[in-house]
């Protein structure tokens, strides 16, 4: 039985899980949810996918769980013996820098990414103005985030080290999205953060992952 992931394709947070699970080479399948009509707020979709009424919810059998790094968590480790090593649980130094690094993405890149996509790319979508002043201070913010991923990145390929794991794959949906906008620069100027990235978008499981993030279709 296929695991269904409960989504939509232009989604960060959808894309994340995605690529987590194309890199274990699980059957997984996407069951769109309805922003615009508010099936993500319904009382069905509170009650049985996600009481927050966010995007994913997942479901494996008769579990059911929301968050998509949690998600992600839960599928590289039940998957854990097919696919890409993405916890490197055999060895606890390696394991530890992942978990690092996932805190990283979650505490200190998420933030300012999310915002500078929220003003860049959704804002626009709807017809919405773009705040100039919050482009500036959350780029100087990402700014100094990625100063730390190109020192780390010169040392190492992937974040954790010389693997790819769920702390490369997180940062794949924001990313994604910024570097359709003026603020890719933010990447391009630091090349061993470019590398990095053009590394993980030539991979096929991020490439199937994003390849429905299309806006304003």
């Amino acid at each position: 039985m296929a695991l269904k992931v409960h989504g939509s394709p232009v989604s960060t947070c959808t894309a994340r899980v995605l690529a987590c699970a194309y890199e274990k080479e699980v059957d997984v399948e996407l069951v769109s949810v309805n922003l615009q009509g508010g099936q993500h707020k319904s009382p069905e979709y509170l009650a049985s996918k996600n009481p927050f009424g966010q995007i994913p919810a997942f479901e494996d059998g008769d579990l059911t769980l929301f968050e998509s790094r949690a998600i992600s968590r839960y599928v590289a480790k039940k998957y854990k013996s097919q696919g890409t090593d993405l916890l490197r649980e055999a060895d606890p130094k390696e394991a530890a820098a992942v978990e690092v690094w996932m805190e990283v993405e979650s505490q200190n890149y998420n933030p300012p990414i999310t915002a500078l996509v929220s003003e860049l790319i959704f804002k626009p979508v709807f017809g919405l103005p773009t705040d100039e002043e919050a482009v500036k201070s959350q780029s100087e913010k990402l700014g100094k985030v990625l100063d730390v991923y190109e020192a780390r990145l010169s040392k190492s390929k992937y974040l954790a080290g010389d693997f790819i794991t769920l702390a490369d794959l997180f940062h794949v949906g924001y990313t994604y999205y910024l570097m359709k906008t003026p603020k890719k620069e933010l990447l391009n100027s630091r090349p061993h953060v470019k590398a990095w990235w053009e590394d993980l978008l030539s991979r096929p499981a991020v490439q199937k992952a994003v390849s429905g993030m299309v806006l304003g279709n």
